[in-house]
Order: C-alpha cells, then sequence, then structure tokens
C-alpha cells in the first residue's frame, strides 16, 4: 500500500528489520569529488545510490569568484535538507493515515559572506526557514501534529539544529 508516494509495506519491513537489529539502521553516505582547475563547474561528484549513479556539478557564484555554472553549495543543502524535511513529513503523514493532496515545501537561509571573504567573524548562516504548503482533507491540528513529529524525526533537521563532530584530514600527495 502505498500513500504520498511512500511504500508502507516496505517502510514497515525495515522498522521491523531495525527492531530485530538496532545496526540495521545506521548507514553511512559517501561523496568523492574533485575540483576542476580549469574551465567548466568548480567541483564535480558521481554519487552512486540504490538506483544508480548521478553527476553533480556545483560552482561558487561569480561573486566568489566562480562562473555561476552550477548550483552552489549552500543550494544544494537546502535542496537537501528540504527535500529531506519533505520526505520525512510525507512518511509521517503516510504512516499516519493522511493523505496529502498537494505538499510543496519552500526552504530559504539568508547567508553573510563577509566571514567567507575574510572581512568579519560574523555568523555565516542566519537560519534556516522551510514553509509548508499542505493540502489535505486532514484537520489543521492533526498536520500540525505531523509537522512536530517531522521535525523531530528529520535527519536535516537534526543536522541544522545539533553540533556534529566534523573531521576533516589532509592528505598530501
Amino acid at each position: 500500500m502505498s500513500i504520498n508516494n511512500v511504500d508502507l509495506e516496505r517502510l514497515g519491513q525495515t522498522v521491523e528489520a531495525v527492531k530485530a537489529d538496532p545496526s540495521r539502521a545506521k548507514k553511512t553516505n559517501r561523496i568523492e569529488g574533485v575540483w576542476n582547475g580549469g574551465d567548466g563547474p568548480q567541483f564535480s561528484a558521481t554519487v552512486t545510490y540504490e538506483g544508480g549513479t548521478m553527476t553533480f556539478d556545483a560552482d561558487q557564484p561569480t561573486f566568489l569568484g566562480g562562473g555561476g555554472r552550477s548550483p552552489g553549495a549552500m543550494l544544494y543543502c537546502l535542496f537537501g535538507s528540504a527535500s529531506c524535511y519533505a520526505a520525512t513529513f510525507a512518511t509521517v503523514a503516510a504512516s499516519e493515515g493522511v493523505e496529502l493532496k498537494r505538499f510543496t515545501v519552500t526552504a530559504e537561509s539568508d547567508i553573510d559572506f563577509s566571514k567567507p571573504l575574510g572581512l568579519s567573524d560574523n555568523p555565516i548562516a542566519e537560519g534556516v526557514r522551510f514553509t509548508l504548503h499542505v493540502e489535505s482533507d486532514a484537520p489543521a491540528e492533526k498536520l500540525a501534529e505531523i509537522e512536530e513529529i517531522s521535525k523531530e524525526r528529520c535527519p536535516a533537521v537534526y543536522c541544522l539544529t545539533q553540533p556534529i563532530p566534523l573531521t576533516t584530514e589532509l592528505a598530501i600527495g
């Protein structure tokens, strides 16, 4: 059975598998990209996922010295965050039996580039805003409940709101 383009049978199987073996809930995501020192987008990475591979290109906007030929990193960040939050909301709604007739997400972030330019110590991101546009027969109270559950469960929301350890390594040669 599928609601909101969410396969509830498959989701239920995953929940049961993780209940039986919690280690099955952990996955590692990996991207390996290359910086292009010539013409074209500045950064490219071929991403492997369950259904195949896709190449993503990123380019800084012209005001930061790039060519503006592809989305910049912050747009990909917004896209990833918005798609994760949308998926979480749609999945929670489906699990609750709530059909979404129409559902869109607007994601916005205000960025202060003075720190990346070496001109200040101002915070770079002033915040992220998601606006959910939902059409459903469900009552507003139920949709608000789904929104709260989604904020608690969404991996992207977690990454945006909790300190995440970052490790960097310089491999020369």
